[in-house]
């Protein structure tokens, strides 16, 4: 019987042979994977929906990993494993200090391969078991407190709901219909009190901490300094 994967993965490779041997032995093991054969296709598929590992090849066409991780990065923090022939310490080190979580030298074992998928994925569910960090701020979701640059931060309850919400999809853009129901606002007369909160959150967290994205949301970005 087949149970559905709990894990989905993406899969940024352009060698066909290796793209479908990838595929194929991550499949085999229930994971959920979809694949591209480009930097600017696979960068495409990371931003438009959710996955819980990437694994991504070095060398691309159109545009190559490193570029890929780079621009990935600045919205999204999905773990990546790098795979590459270049098997020099230096390479190695330059792809973890650009974003990577993990480094696979290319020819490697299957195995190792799914284990190491599968050490992302536990490693990304584990950091966010009591607290989230983002930059200069920690949601302490077991207290329901904020604190920014460990001093506490006085919100209301509603603020507090709105600003874990968010917390919980960081690099997400999340609709402010969605974040309405999040706080009970469900009359449109009250449209504006979502902004008002967002308002209030900016000026304790700072103006940049939560974003709008016109037409779209809210986001908090990844890479959040407050």
């Amino acid at each position: 019987m087949h149970v559905k994967a709990a894990v989905k993965v993406l899969v940024i490779e352009d060698d066909a042979d290796v793209r479908k041997g990838i595929v194929q032995t991550l499949s085999e093991e229930f994971f959920s994977v979809n694949a591209a054969d480009s930097g600017t296709e696979g960068l495409y598929y990371a931003n438009q929906w959710e996955y819980d590992v990437i694994v991504l090849d070095v060398m691309l066409p159109e545009m190559n990993g490193w570029k890929v991780l780079k621009h990935l990065r600045q919205s999204k923090s999905t773990p990546v494993l790098m795979l590459s022939a270049l098997g020099d310490i230096d390479d190695r080190v330059a792809g973890l200090n650009g974003g990577a979580d993990d480094y696979l030298v290319k020819p490697y074992n299957n195995r190792e391969l799914i284990a190491r998928v599968r050490a992302l994925t536990r490693r990304a569910t584990s950091l966010t078991n009591d607290t989230i960090c983002i930059g200069r701020v920690v949601v302490n979701l077991s207290t329901q407190t904020i604190s920014l640059d460990g001093e506490m931060v006085n919100l209301t309850a509603a603020q507090y709901k709105l600003l874990e919400y968010l917390s919980r999809r960081v690099g997400a853009v999340v609709s402010r219909s969605e974040l309405s129901d999040a706080i009970g606002i469900n009359d449109d007369s009250l449209s504006n009190v979502l902004d008002v909160q967002i308002h209030h959150i900016r000026r304790k967290l700072g103006k940049d901490f939560v974003q709008s994205r016109r037409g779209l949301g809210f986001i908090i970005p990844v890479n959040n300094q407050a």
